[in-house]
This record gives C-alpha cells, structure tokens and sequence, in this order.
C-alpha cells in the first residue's frame, strides 16, 4: 500500500454556475422493465415499460434522495414518459432535488432508439415533461442526440426559446464528441454534457477534457461498467483492496479524481449498491494510485 498522502476531492459541483449538487447522483433509465421482444435489444427493451414492481422503484428513488442524492437523471425516452411520471410520484415536489430530463429520441419499438431534432417537436416533448415531472421548470434539459437531419442552431434554438420562456433552467448534451460541443457552446450557454465514460471506455477523454477546461458538468453515464478489468488480478480490485472498497466505489473514485467536473450518475434497483455507490465520495486516491487505474486499456461502449 502506498504511504502518499491522498488527493482530496470537492464533494459538490455548481452545474450551470448556479445549481450545486453532490457529486454523484442517481440515473433513473434502468427503473424500467421489459420483456425483451425476441432478436431484440435486451438492454434496451428494459427501459420500454414502466416497472412491473412500481413500489420497490418508488421506494428505490426516495431512499437515494434519503441519503443525499439531489441529482436525478432521466429520458422523456425512457418507457415512453413513464419514468418521468414514476420519478414525480415518488419526489415531487422534490424539495432540494434537481431533475435531468432529456428530449430528441424517438421510440417507434422496444429496441429502437431514433434521433428527431426537429424544432417544434423538442418544444412538445418539453411541454409533455414539464406535465409529467409536475414542474413549471425543467432543472435541466439535455438534446438526447443531435439530429444530422436538422441544424444543430436549431435544435439548441428550440432548447433556448424554452429557456427564454422560463420554462427550462439549464441547457444539456448528450452523446456529442469535443467539436460539436465546441460548435454548441458559440450557440448558446451549455452545463452539461451526458456521454458514456468509465474506467474502460475512454473514447470521450478529448469531451472529459474540454468539459474540464469549459466549467460544464460532465454526467458520465455507465460510470461503473467495468468488464473483465474487475477481476481478481486487475488493478481495480488491488486498488479498492487498498481502500477497504468495493471495485465499483473505486471505479467511481476514479472518475470524481478525474475531472472536477465529473457528476457520475450510477443507476441501481438495489439498494446495498446505492448505499455503496454513494459511498465512493469519501475515497481518497492517492497518485499513485489513481495513475495505476487510469492506465488501464480502453473498450468501445454504446448507449
């Protein structure tokens, strides 16, 4: 075990400047259920239906703000607008809770994801939201993805004619690589950026940098999917033997020691591992130690 004394992390982030949150919050896409159908997707047919256990999913999201959770991530996509509904239900009027909402997918079928940028219905899909989350403001707003179809001024105009209206606080992205951000940000003031990053996929280092450099919140999405680099042999499990952790609180570690700005935003229907994901912002990496986990290889990840 090393003798260095360990980097301290900031415990909070002011996402837009004016919106502090904990570091870690809590993504809402997996309170869903399938079945999948047959060929399909199964990871996306299981955010196709609301929960069959309504309850548990309730009780899961009131225990996450219980303990200190104020940030909750979810889709106007996700079982066509019922996690929205799921999410009032359980919190409103969500008294310190912000909630992330986004808008730009289109579901035709369970494992169908479908970009629409069009103007007029990003402003719809926000109205639908905005009476769902039972709110007259959306905390923040996220372009589910940009949609080539479609000028990207457009579609962030749609966002910011809403803002405008009062009807949003904070505009977001989602999945977009560096030169789009940079495009996004000469349109219109942008606070977070939602792509996949963890441990393993590192294809948004260039996102996670820029972010940094921007002060945009980065909600890395997946931030604990891991794969064979858990393993007994890896250096995750040697480090979060070190720490007294788990692997997945040392992979979460790892990203708030990261970048300043990173806000993972793990989602779990157990409570043991809410309970244990949470307590990833009271580990400490050393140097060495955080330079021994970012030098693990890299692995291609969609969502």
């Amino acid at each position: 075990m090393t003798n260095e004394s360990p980097t301290l992390i900031k415990a909070t982030f002011d996402l837009g400047g004016d919106l502090t949150v904990r570091r870690i919050g809590y993504g809402a896409m997996r309170l869903a259920d399938g079945p999948a159908a047959p060929g399909s997707d199964p990871a996306a047919a299981a955010i196709w239906r609301a929960p069959t256990d309504r309850a548990a999913a309730i009780a899961q999201l009131r225990r996450a703000v219980e303990q200190g959770v104020d940030l909750i991530d979810t889709a106007d996509a996700y079982a066509l607008g019922a996690g929205e509904e799921l999410i009032a239900e359980a919190l409103h009027p969500y008294d310190g809770v912000a909630v992330a909402t986004k808008a730009g997918v289109v579901r035709p079928g369970p494992a169908e994801w479908v970009p629409l940028g069009h103007p007029a219905y990003l402003r719809q899909q926000a109205e639908l939201s905005l009476r769902r989350l039972r709110v007259e403001r959306i905390d923040l707003l996220q372009l589910h993805r940009i949609d080539p179809a479609y000028p990207l001024a457009d579609q962030l105009g749609a966002l910011r004619q809403l803002q405008d209206e009062g009807k949003v606080r904070h505009i977001g992205l989602s999945e977009v690589s560096a030169g789009q951000l940079r495009e996004a940000v000469a349109i219109t003031p942008i606070a977070a950026v939602n792509n996949l990053y963890n441990l393993t996929a590192r294809q948004n280092e260039a996102v996670v940098d820029l972010t940094a450099e921007l002060g945009i919140a980065f909600l890395p999405f997946f931030p604990v999917a891991m794969g064979g680099h858990a393993g007994p042999q890896s250096p995750v499990t040697a480090v979060a033997g070190e720490l007294g952790a788990t692997p997945a609180q040392t992979a979460l570690a790892w990203l708030l020691h990261r970048s300043p700005t990173l806000v993972p935003i793990p989602g779990t229907s157990s409570p043991q591992h809410l309970e244990e994901n949470l307590a990833a912002l009271q580990l400490q990496l050393s140097e060495d130690q955080f330079a021994r986990l970012s030098a693990l290889g890299t692995e291609d990840g969609t969502a």
